[in-house]
C-alpha cells in the first residue's frame, strides 16, 4: 500500500467522485484509488455486463456506491453536491460503436447530455476540485492519416458513438470557457487508444470476444484485421487521468485546461491481426478472417499524438505493447476456473503494483 501511494500523495484521505465506477475503466480506477487512500463515491447504473470487474472485485463493499443515470441532471447534482468532491473522474458513457448504431438516441443523451449534467453540477461547487472528463480517441474527425491526432484537430466522427464523444468534447470546452476561468473547479478532458486490460467483459470488443473463443475452444471471428488502432493497457490512460488531475488539484495553470491525448507509444500501434497473433502466443487456439462480410462501417486507422501530455504533465505509456498483451491475457487465464473477489482484487492490484514498479524504473514524473 505505501509504495502505491504516488502522485505526490495528493489523493490520501481526498473525496472522489467517479462516474462510471461499475465500467471495466472504472473498476480498475475504483481499485486504484482506493490503494491510494482516497474516499471514493461511485455513482453508476448497475454493472452492464456478466460477469462483471466491478462484482470480481467486490468493490460495492469497499467504496460508497451509487446506482444512477447520469441523465438524469437532478440525481447526478444531488449526488456531486452531497460528496463534495476533491477530484472528480467522469467516465459513464455508452461506450461501443457497434452499439450506437443500434441505441443512437441513449448513445448520445447518454454521452452529451450525461456530460453536461455533470459539467452544470460542478458550477455549484465552491471548494477546490480537479475535473477530469474522459472522452475518447474516437472524438476526432477522422482522415485515417498516418500521423497522430493532436489535441487542436477538430472534432467529429461517422458514427454515432464517436460523434457523440466529439459533441462531449464541444460541451466540455464552452462549459470550461464560459463558467469555469475563475472558478476552484479546474476542468480537462482526457482521450485514450483502445484500451485493453483483464476484467473488460463487453460484447463487440476483440480482446473479450478473443477471450470468449478461446475459453470455449472455438476459432477467434476477426471483423477487420487489417484495421489499425493504438492497442494500450487501461492502467496506461488511467495513469495519465490520475496525474492530470492531481496536476489541476495542486497548481492549477491555464495550460492544464483543454483536451490531453494519453496514447501508447509508436510500437503500439497495430493492426488487429497483429494484437490477435499476439494474444496467441499466450493462449493456443485460431483465428478467421471475416471481413469479406459487408457489416457497420468502422475506422481502419487511428493514432494519436501525446506531445501534450509529455510536455506539460511529463507524462509517458509505461508498457509497451507485448507488455500491454501479456498482462492482459494472464489476467484472464489467471481467472480461467474462477476465484473469490479478494483473489480477484489480488491479482488486480499485484498488475498495478507491477506497473508502478515499471514506472519507477522508467522514472515517471508521477512516481515523485
Amino acid at each position: 500500500m505505501e509504495d502505491m501511494v504516488k502522485f505526490g500523495g495528493q489523493f490520501v484521505g481526498r473525496r472522489v467522485w467517479l462516474s462510471g465506477h461499475t465500467g471495466f475503466k472504472g473498476s480498475w480506477l475504483s481499485e486504484w484509488l482506493l490503494a491510494l487512500g482516497a474516499e471514493v463515491t461511485g455513482f453508476a447504473l448497475s454493472p452492464p455486463t456478466e460477469p462483471a470487474l466491478f462484482d470480481q472485485l467486490g468493490l460495492a463493499e469497499r467504496m460508497r456506491h451509487e446506482v444512477g443515470d447520469v441523465r438524469n441532471r437532478e440525481a447526478v447534482a444531488d449526488s456531486i453536491i452531497t460528496c463534495q468532491p476533491d477530484f472528480v473522474f467522469h467516465l459513464a458513457a455508452q461506450p461501443l460503436v457497434r452499439l450506437s448504431y443500434a441505441e443512437p438516441v441513449e448513445t448520445y443523451t447518454t454521452n452529451v447530455m450525461g456530460t453536461v449534467h455533470v459539467l452544470d453540477a460542478l458550477r455549484r461547487l465552491e471548494n477546490r476540485c480537479g475535473a477530469v472528463f474522459v472522452t475518447t480517441d474516437k472524438c476526432y474527425e477522422n482522415r485515417e492519416w498516418v500521423h497522430g491526432y493532436r489535441e487542436e484537430d477538430p472534432m467529429g466522427g461517422y458514427d454515432p458513438y464517436s460523434s457523440s464523444k466529439g459533441m462531449a468534447e464541444l460541451a466540455i470546452s464552452a462549459y470550461r470557457r464560459s463558467f469555469f476561468p475563475e472558478h476552484p473547479v479546474q476542468i480537462a478532458s482526457a482521450r485514450a487508444g483502445n484500451v485493453i486490460g483483464g476484467g473488460d467483459w463487453a460484447l463487440d470488443r476483440i480482446v473479450p470476444d478473443c477471450v470468449r473463443a478461446l475459453r470455449n475452444g472455438e476459432k477467434i471471428c476477426v471483423r477487420d484485421p487489417r484495421a489499425t488502432r493504438p492497442w494500450q493497457h487501461v492502467l496506461d490512460p488511467l495513469s495519465g487521468y490520475l496525474c492530470l488531475a492531481a496536476q489541476l488539484y495542486l497548481s492549477p495553470r491555464p495550460e492544464l485546461g483543454g483536451g490531453f491525448n494519453f496514447g501508447p507509444g509508436h510500437d503500439a500501434n497495430r493492426n488487429v491481426e497483429a494484437l490477435v497473433r499476439e494474444i496467441l502466443k499466450s493462449w493456443s487456439g485460431d483465428w478467421f478472417d471475416q471481413s469479406g462480410q459487408r457489416g457497420l462501417h468502422e475506422a481502419r486507422s487511428l493514432q494519436l499524438s501525446t506531445d501534450k501530455a509529455h510536455a506539460l504533465l511529463g507524462w509517458s505509456p509505461v508498457w509497451n505493447f507485448t507488455d500491454a498483451v501479456r498482462e492482459t491475457i494472464c489476467w484472464y487465464r489467471d481467472t480461467l476456473n474462477g476465484v473469490s473477489p479478494a483473489q480477484h482484487r489480488n491479482l488486480t492490484c499485484r498488475q498495478i503494483e507491477s506497473y508502478v514498479s515499471r514506472a519507477q524504473d522508467n522514472q515517471a514524473s508521477w512516481i515523485s
